[in-house]
Order: C-alpha cells, then sequence, then structure tokens
C-alpha cells in the first residue's frame, strides 16, 4: 500500500479512534498534501533519513505564487504532521523510518500578545455603549472570553442551555475531546443575562447574528442559522479595538492570552491556569512564564535594596 491511500487512513484514524477536532485534521491533511507532492506516491518504506532531510531543504527553499516563504514554526509544524504519520505507520506495523529519529527543527520562542488592564477596560467599556441587540451581544462575547479563556471554536460552538448563569459555571469540550469546567465572572453573567433578554429567537446558539435585522425578523428565522462564526467573532473584536484605540492587533486569542496573564499575575499557579485553559501539555501553558518576568522585576524592586542607612552622628 503507497501513502496517499494511508494519509487517509492515518487521518480517518485521527477523527474516528482519537477523536481530534476537525480543524487539526485539517492542518494535518494539508501538511502531509505537501509531502505528498514533494515525494509522489511511494511506498512508506521509502521513506528514510535521507528523503526527509530532502523535504526539509524542500520546506526551507519553498515560496509560494506570491514568493512568500514558510516560517520555521509553519515548517515545524509540517515536520510535526509528517512525524505523527510515521508513529501511525509504526503502530500499524507498515516498516518505515522511526519517527523518533526525525528532530524537530529548531524554532523562535513563541511571543504572546496581551492586552494591559487599561487596555481591557477601554475594550470592554467600547463595546456596550448602547441598548441594542448587536451592542449587548458584543459586550457578552468580550466578557464572556476575558473572563473563561476560551478558544474561539469553543465560544461559537456554545447553545445558551450549555451554561449555568445562576451557578457561572458551564462545561466545554476542548481539542481532543478533553471537557474542563470553566467559569463566568460577574460580569459576564450580567451582560449575558442582558443580552438574552433581549433576544426572541428560537435559535438555540448562545452567540447569534444580528446585525441589520430586526427584532421581528429574527423571531422568523427558525432554520437555527444565526450561530456567529469565528470570522464574525474576530471582526466584533477588531471593531471594538479600534474604537477604543488600541492599536495593537486585537484577536480572540489574545483575550486568553490576557486571560491567562491575569490570572498568573495574580499569584495562580501555573497548573490550574493549565487546566482553565484546558492544556494537555504543562509545556504549553509554559510560554505565559516569561510575562509574568516583569511582575517579578517590581517584586525585587520593592522589596530588595531596602536596607536603611545608619544616621551619621
Amino acid at each position: 500500500m503507497k501513502i496517499k491511500k494511508l494519509i487517509t487512513d492515518f487521518l480517518e484514524y485521527l477523527e474516528v479512534e482519537r477523536n481530534v477536532s476537525q480543524k487539526t485534521i485539517e492542518n494535518y491533511d494539508h501538511y502531509l498534501k505537501r509531502y505528498l507532492d514533494f515525494s509522489g506516491d511511494i511506498n512508506p518504506g521509502k521513506i528514510d533519513l535521507n528523503n526527509v532531510k530532502k523535504y526539509r531543504l524542500f520546506l526551507n527553499r519553498y515560496k509560494d505564487k506570491n514568493g512568500h516563504e514558510l516560517s520555521k514554526l509553519t515548517q515545524s509544524y509540517h515536520i510535526i504532521a509528517l512525524r505523527a504519520f510515521l508513529k501511525y505507520l509504526a503502530k500499524n506495523d507498515i516498516k518505515t523510518v522511526p519517527a523518533e529519529k526525525i528532530e524537530l527543527p529548531k524554532t523562535e520562542g513563541r511571543t504572546v500578545t496581551f492586552l494591559e488592564e487599561d487596555e481591557v477596560e477601554r475594550l470592554l467599556e467600547t463595546a456596550g455603549t448602547k441598548d441594542t441587540l448587536v451592542d449587548l451581544r458584543n459586550r457578552a462575547i468580550l466578557e464572556t472570553l476575558y473572563s473563561t479563556g476560551l478558544r474561539v471554536s469553543e465560544l461559537v460552538g456554545l447553545d445558551r442551555d450549555h451554561i449555568n448563569l445562576k451557578r457561572g459555571e458551564f462545561s466545554v469540550k476542548g481539542k481532543g475531546g478533553k471537557t474542563r469546567l470553566v467559569f463566568l465572572s460577574k460580569e459576564a453573567i450580567e451582560w449575558i443575562n442582558k443580552y438574552l433578554a433581549k433576544r426572541g429567537d428560537p435559535d438555540p446558539a448562545l452567540f447569534i447574528r444580528a446585525d441589520r435585522r430586526s427584532k421581528k425578523d429574527i423571531e422568523k428565522t427558525a432554520d437555527h442559522s444565526l450561530r456567529l462564526t469565528p470570522r464574525s467573532i474576530q471582526r466584533i473584536i477588531d471593531g471594538s479595538a479600534r474604537k477604543a484605540g488600541i492599536t495593537k492587533t486585537v484577536t480572540p486569542h489574545t483575550l486568553r492570552h490576557s486571560f491567562a496573564t491575569e490570572l498568573l499575575m495574580n499569584g495562580a499557579d501555573i497548573r490550574s491556569v493549565q487546566e482553565m485553559l484546558g492544556h494537555s501539555s504543562i509545556t504549553t501553558t509554559q510560554i505565559y512564564t516569561h510575562i509574568t518576568d516583569r511582575q517579578l522585576r517590581d517584586v525585587h524592586r520593592a522589596f530588595h535594596g531596602k536596607r536603611k542607612k545608619k544616621d551619621k552622628k
């Protein structure tokens, strides 16, 4: 059997046996198709270290139709996908190069963009300035993202009956089908309640399209097609950030980063933050630890070098 069919089998395995998210499957499909374009539909036994070396050189020299090169991080994602595929082959006793013999490219440390406290306040206040369905929804979205650290895919998948507003908590299924408990702030509960009280539609989705639609129009819609998309959420955040005068790029993940950063700044331990973010590995959560270096510096300045000078007589 050649690798084109085996790649299809691998992707189906991820979906059915491993319960991997559809987005991750799409990414693996994209990366492995690029390897297939490079190697051709060869037998897995022909994948050796020399073949992989040439593939890495191919990725490093690759340019798209606009002349853009692949970043080191993107090249790393391609190799990660290939290694996962090779592990699948080994698990099924298909002879090929061992995945552990393939090292990942060295990449620069990830940088995390987050909002300062005053920027968060400006962003939130800008979103909820009017008592309209759109403004109430936008403020509820921002408050929810900031108080829970949800991924945008998790946010758009929420239904009204998923959340317990009395308890201020709900369960969400994240990457890999992993379920975790998340908590809403009092402000988020308040704005979600205001937003839901303004709605008159039967759609089960928590956050729906409302732009350019009257309440009467929405009431007539019964096809459950109003759910917002991740791109819609991004546009809402973009618009709110611009109105708030925030110059840095603000995305749904920026609010997730801000959520994690505030927890760490206020003394939360990294294991708890890991659980709240739904990270399967503590290594992923550790990208936030360098953010708190500034806090350590402030502590040092506050408590070090305060020796009392002896009075000179």
